[in-house]
């Protein structure tokens, strides 16, 4: 990877690269809250960029890898950046969601990154417009829609089943299936 950040893209790149992997490898011993906390830290450091002036289209989900090498991207960037990131620490991925939220002081559609310390337990949300990480129900500017991971879409709007957990095999988001292939893709 670093190479490729190096090659690809610049010098800057490879260095945050190397920034990310130090962290990483920093985190891998402390507990999951601390994890959360620096993993959030390191990614709100970029700048936010909507897609249609980062990458010449309306809605592109980055890679990581992407991210990295350009410093910017919009709030999918930095969820999938976070989410990838603390599945490289372990964290298991039934805790972990990509949730779609509508932001409501922006009006605007949002992704949030939503870790659940139990399956039942309110989220904490992982977020590039507020630092803070705080429950779900702390975030009254939030109001979620739905969520999913590599494994599940959880439905959160009643009119759609609210509760209702689906198989991501049964589920077509062919955003997500083709940020995989493009990781896969980047993959030695």
């Amino acid at each position: 990877m670093l190479l490729r950040l190096k090659n690809q893209y610049s010098e800057q790149a490879e260095r945050r690269g190397i920034a990310l992997n130090q962290l990483l490898d920093g985190l891998q011993k402390e507990d999951v809250q601390t994890q959360l906390i620096e993993v959030n830290r390191f990614f709100n450091q970029f700048q936010y960029r909507e897609d249609q002036s980062q990458w010449g289209v309306k809605d592109y989900w980055a890679t990581p890898e992407e991210f990295l090498s350009t410093q910017q991207g919009d709030c999918e960037d930095f969820v999938i950046a976070k989410y990838f990131s603390l599945r490289k620490l372990g964290v298991p991925d039934e805790r972990l969601y990509l949730t779609y939220v509508k932001a409501l002081k922006q009006n605007v559609a949002h992704m949030v990154l939503s870790y659940f310390e139990t399956p039942g337990s309110i989220p904490l949300i992982l977020d590039n417009y507020n630092p803070a990480i705080l429950k779900g129900d702390q975030r009254i500017d939030l109001l979620p829609v739905y969520s999913f991971n590599a494994q599940s879409l959880f439905l959160t709007n009643a009119s759609a089943g609210l509760g209702k957990s689906l198989p991501t095999d049964k589920i077509k988001n062919s955003k997500w299936q083709k940020l995989l292939a493009d990781i896969r893709k980047e993959q030695p």
